[in-house]
């Protein structure tokens, strides 16, 4: 894979994981835990059958039974973001949760200087900052004004891109490596840990038909599908990169919220965010001709 086709994966990605905010305000009767089990649970029945398909049966189980701890490790950050993620939802809109997440490249960069001693390029540092600009204006007028419940959800939404960080560091520690494991199985591992360990908390189950059908889609498209898009475009894309295209689920998820639940921004999301996607598109353009140049 090219460098800019792993971007445009990227990006694909992330306008899959943006519709998680708008289907959610379609349930009827699920809630909280119960919402994280039945989607898990979808992901981890899609994965079953995506990954043998992929790599074959017997890779599949291979890689399972080789990853040693760095595929649990990897697997116990997806579970966190998976749960957190839609116990966030929950509890406050959908642009107070993604906003929250969008301190994800921040974290992500601190972390691969401090763990793995990587050098940002001036460009990348640019975009973080301009990035973290608009994410503190959007933020700043979310905490002002929220009641308990916006705050706990911004709470909870917050292990989201502190586990995220982790996870993107350790695949680019892996990537390193002479004979990298195969880490798409710690997506399959997370799914089950999230479903196992929200099961309890979400009995009775009272979810209906048509939230089993909505949390199903949930599974399969917005959770499944990008979550392998996105580890397959981690072998090209650098942690910090791929933080920052991650921030793109910020604006899709709130134009998804705004057009298709009533969820309409507030000025200070819609300038934030604005400032946001010009730094990932400078961001990309710079590096772009910075490589063209190089190849040149």
């Amino acid at each position: 894979m090219t460098h800019r086709r792993a971007v445009w994966v990227m990006v694909a990605a992330t306008l899959l994981w943006s519709i998680a905010g708008v289907v959610s305000r379609h349930l009827e009767a699920a809630r909280s835990f119960e919402v994280t089990f039945w989607r898990s649970g979808f992901n981890a029945l899609a994965l079953a059958v995506l990954l043998p398909a992929l790599r074959g049966p017997r890779a599949t189980l291979a890689a399972l039974r080789s990853g040693g701890r760095a595929l649990w490790l990897s697997g116990l950050c997806w579970a966190v973001m998976y749960t957190a993620f839609m116990v966030a939802m929950t509890l406050t809109s959908v642009a107070n949760v993604l906003v929250t997440m969008s301190i994800g490249p921040l974290v992500t960069a601190l972390m691969a200087r401090t763990a793995l001693g990587h050098r940002l390029a001036p460009r990348t540092w640019g975009a973080i900052a301009l990035a973290g600009v608009g994410i503190a204006w959007m933020y700043g007028h979310e905490v002002g004004g929220g009641d308990a419940s916006t705050l706990l959800g911004m709470a909870v939404a917050l292990a989201v891109p502190l586990a995220a960080s982790v996870n993107w560091t350790l695949l680019q520690h892996l990537k390193g490596r002479e004979n990298p494991p195969d880490m798409l199985g710690a997506v399959l591992v997370g799914a089950l840990l999230s479903a196992l360990v929200t099961l309890p908390l979400a009995w009775p189950l009272a979810a209906s038909a048509r939230d089993i059908s909505l949390l199903a889609l949930l599974g399969v498209v917005q959770l499944a599908i990008p979550c392998l898009m996105a580890v397959a475009a981690a072998r090209v894309l650098s942690g910090p990169e791929i933080s920052l295209l991650g921030l793109l689920e910020v604006i899709f998820g709130v134009l998804w919220a705004w057009w298709g639940a009533g969820e309409a921004p507030n000025q200070a999301v819609l300038g934030g965010g604005a400032l946001v996607l010009f730094a990932l598109v400078g961001n990309e353009v710079l590096g772009m001709r910075g490589r063209s140049a190089l190849a040149g």
